[in-house]
């Protein structure tokens, strides 16, 4: 009993000093809670009410773009934008802050966002369209006659501008429209400029206090390393538009962001354009910044690697422009308005694309921060901006002729060895004339099926025709996978036509002898682009291979890993909406390919070729073929086809000059080409990527 007490006592005793500590502790809670409240409550809510936490973007690198051999195309550049957040200052005292931070920029040469509508000395409304002009006007409370002027002078009224100056008033007007165009908060900024100088940082962040809300986050900007090279390959990268913005919002993009718009920077814009990162920002309230910190790294984009070789591009543009000057001058004997044109060179093995050019080009860098109206006008007048290579469908003439030439030996309408006399004027159907008895009043004579091809005998041609139908031909069209897209990765490829009646069934149109006999000679409906003739050429000359023309490579992450080649074909794919491939295969017997082949070949090398006198003393053994034909528009449009080395094919060339005038005039330009290319591969030189992270050997 005795014990048992002991341990009530022990038992009540703990339970006291337990009491008592709970009592201690809440007192000790309520008094620091009375501490924090009272004592100290008017200064922590002043550094609560004087202290903001903001959240700035840190822009991902977009990946680069290289060639085949390592060159840097198009990178990302280090810049600074300079930002602007809204505080809790009086409309006088961000006024006088815009004014004095417009005036550093200017000082230092640097440019800035100015998307103001109306211009001074003299006043003017900018607006490039009526229907622009009135929505401003209904914006901004103005009446329908309200002129420029008055505009100007509301505006300045509305923002409370106390400066008298105009070229002040405009300078302030410029940043407050951006803000009301695009708002801006405590928490989100509007974009003052887009780059500065180390002048403007320097000089902005020592005078810091004087700028409420001023922040300039590293901002990396696209650059074109060689100005207009590739551009139709590249495309360009601009401001998003509203429409893209509001469609990729949720996708983490913000309305300040670049976007690609066109060519590859639009197909591989997921790849190219990383993950952004965050800065938290530590503010004042009067928009002084009290630290700032990374919170989340950005993440570069992926890099692409390209098959086209640098060098041969250039050379490659470089050619087709002296040719189409050239012929605009009757560098040739006689002169045409040659207008542009286009041309491709790949490799017949494999498809990859070493050079792709159209003419006129235009330089990817005057979009990067939006183009100007004037440079605008310019390439429009040019239609710069339209990719001939792949998006133009022209007739193709004379070169469709080894395809006529393949159906008919194919078919048993023809063998190699037969000879058809060419006596000027075909005699059936609406009668159509060879050429050469159109220049000179006779025919070509007897002619076996190489010869034909030689001298690009229309007539031969007619009787093959003639005597086939068309049936055939369409099918052996579509074999070479004329009339299709190549699956080549960039946007607006077009598809073309192949002449028959598949086609003119599906237009509502009869078919008559004398389409065949137009068909078989290249025209009619027939109308490729310049890369399916390259693909067309490839299959011709390396063995019947069906390849697809590509322009990527490679696609290496910022880790350093290479995306599976699987997935880059399937996001392509679905990103163009393409399909697969379903045409049949054909067998052609080698003696009928290369019957046909010896035919190209003369055409180079031997007397009385159409292109024997710019190949005679070339060092290279070259098969080709030249056309021409009118279009739609009237212009004689000039190809020359060709490939080398003529005894084992690596490369198809295809030129084209819009208006050009006759076949041979544009060969000149596939010479040039080939030189280079076998030049720089009988240098053998290996290209070390290692400055960029890469190894590729190069032949």
């Amino acid at each position: 009993m005795k014990e048992k007490n002991n341990t009530n006592k022990r038992s009540r005793l703990r339970y006291n000093l337990m009491t008592v500590l709970v009592y201690s502790t809440g007192i000790v809670l309520l008094l620091q809670l009375f501490n924090l409240q009272i004592i100290q409550g008017n200064e922590y809510r002043e550094q609560s009410n004087t202290r903001l936490t903001r959240e700035s973007t840190l822009q991902a690198a977009r990946g680069s773009f290289l060639d085949r051999t390592g060159n840097v195309i198009a990178n990302t550049q280090a810049a600074t934008k300079l930002e602007l957040y809204k505080t809790k200052i009086d409309n006088e005292t961000l006024n006088n802050s815009i004014l004095t931070m417009i005036n550093v920029l200017e000082k230092n040469n640097d440019t800035y966002i100015d998307n103001f509508p109306i211009a001074i000395n003299p006043y003017a409304y900018t607006f490039s369209s009526e229907t622009k002009l009135q929505n401003f006007k209904k914006e901004y409370d103005l009446a329908e006659e309200t002129g420029p002027e008055e505009a100007f002078y509301k505006l300045k009224e509305k923002y409370e501008i106390k400066q008298e100056s105009p070229e002040e008033i405009r300078k302030i007007l410029i940043v407050r429209y951006e803000i009301s165009e695009n708002g801006y908060s405590s928490t989100k900024p509007v974009t003052i400029a887009k780059s500065i100088s180390n002048a403007s940082i320097n000089e902005l962040g020592e005078r810091g206090a004087e700028f409420p809300g001023i922040n300039m986050v590293a901002d990396p900007i696209r650059n074109y390393c060689l100005g207009s090279v590739a551009s139709h390959i590249l495309g360009y990268v601009g401001p998003i538009s509203g429409p893209e913005y509001e469609e990729r919002k949720d996708e983490g993009y913000n309305a300040n962001d670049y976007i690609g718009k066109t060519g590859l920077e639009y197909v591989l814009e997921e790849y190219l354009r990383g993950e952004n990162g965050i800065k938290q920002i530590d503010m004042a309230v009067n928009g002084t910044t009290t630290g700032e910190y990374i919170s989340k790294e950005a993440i570069a984009g992926c890099d692409v690697v390209l098959t086209i070789d640098a060098n041969l591009q250039k050379i490659t543009e470089d050619a087709l422009k002296t040719n189409i000057e050239k012929i605009r001058n009757g560098g040739f004997g006689s002169s045409s308005e040659a207008k542009g044109g286009a041309a491709a060179v790949m490799n017949v093995n494999t498809g990859e694309v070493l050079a792709l050019v159209s003419a006129p080009d235009f330089e990817p860098q005057q979009f990067v921060n939006g183009i100007s109206n004037s440079k605008w006008d310019e390439y429009e007048e040019g239609n710069a901006l339209f990719n001939r290579a792949v998006q133009g469908a022209y007739a193709p003439g004379s070169i469709f002729k080894m395809v006529t030439a393949v159906a008919g030996l194919e078919t048993g309408t023809i063998t190699t060895t037969e000879r058809i006399n060419d006596t000027g004027i075909f005699p059936y159907g609406h009668k159509p004339r060879c050429w050469v008895y159109n220049d000179y009043g006779y025919g070509h004579g007897w002619l076996n099926v190489s010869d034909a091809i030689k001298k690009s005998c229309n007539y031969f041609f007619y009787e093959v025709g003639y005597r086939m139908g068309i049936a055939m031909l369409e099918k052996y069209a579509s074999y070479f996978r004329l009339g299709q897209k190549t699956g080549i990765e960039l946007p607006g490829e077009v598809s073309g036509t192949v002449a028959g009646e598949t086609n003119s069934k599906k237009n509502g149109e009869e078919w008559y002898l004398g389409d065949t006999l137009n068909a078989v000679i290249g025209q009619s409906d027939n109308n490729f682009s310049p890369i399916q003739i390259a693909r067309y050429i490839s299959i011709l000359t390396n063995g019947q291979k069906v390849v697809n023309p590509t322009l990527i490579k490679s696609i290496i992450k910022a880790d350093g890993t290479e995306v599976d080649k699987a997935e880059i074909n399937s996001f392509v794919n679905e990103k163009l909406g393409l399909t697969e491939d379903t045409e049949e295969q054909l067998d052609i017997k080698s003696e009928n390919i290369q019957t046909v082949l010896e035919g190209m070949k003369s055409v180079t090398y031997e007397t009385g070729g159409t292109a024997h006198a710019v190949f005679r003393n070339f060092n290279i053994e070259v098969g080709g073929k030249t056309g021409s034909t009118e279009s739609n528009t009237g212009d004689i449009n000039a190809w020359f086809t060709g490939f080398a080395p003529y005894d084992d094919p690596e490369i198809a060339v295809v030129v084209l000059v819009e208006n050009g005038g006759h076949g041979w005039y544009t060969a000149e330009v596939a010479r040039d080409i080939i030189g280079e290319y076998f030049g720089m591969n009988m240098n053998e030189v290996k290209e070390d990527m290692t400055a960029t992270g890469y190894t590729e050997e190069i032949r």
